[in-house]
């Protein structure tokens, strides 16, 4: 074998039992609407998202009816931890409308929306010309010169 494959066989070793180690989750901030009434309610929401493994942090926001989780969390748990409380609730919908392409598209403005911010949607929920609208920009292409009776 020599004492180049030895020297080999120990390097795919090491590197096989570094790779088995656990990566460290990121900080993460989770964000969620949900519907709080009164300081009871806030306390409740609280205390039952703060139970969630790897919460670090919860702030509540009565007027935005809006709770967020900082922490090593998933969106999944946290989300299933506020259904707990027999409350509606969803993930944060909204982001600025800055960051959004055509954000008076229908359904992104929401007249509940906080200000300055709209709800987000897929990329697929853009404005988009139908097969009318291409119908009569063929009809009075100038490419095809023919193709227009009125002239």
């Amino acid at each position: 074998m020599g004492v180049q494959g030895t020297l080999e066989y120990l390097s795919d070793l090491i590197s096989s039992v570094k790779s088995k180690k656990k990566k460290k989750k990121q900080t993460q901030t989770v964000a969620v609407k949900i519907r709080m009434d009164c300081e009871g309610c806030a306390r409740k929401v609280k205390k039952v998202l703060s139970g969630v493994k790897g919460a670090k942090s919860v702030d509540i926001d009565m007027k935005q009816q809006k709770a967020t989780v900082t922490g090593y969390v998933e969106a999944k748990k946290v989300l299933k931890a506020a259904q707990s409380t027999k409350k509606k609730c969803e993930l944060w919908p909204y982001v600025p409308y800055t960051l959004v392409a055509q954000p008076y598209v229908a359904g992104a403005y929401d007249k509940k929306a906080p200000p300055n911010m709209v709800r987000s949607l897929p990329s697929t929920a853009t404005i988009s010309e139908t097969a009318v609208d291409d119908h009569y920009t063929e009809m009075f292409s100038e490419d095809n010169p023919n193709a227009c009776s009125v002239m």
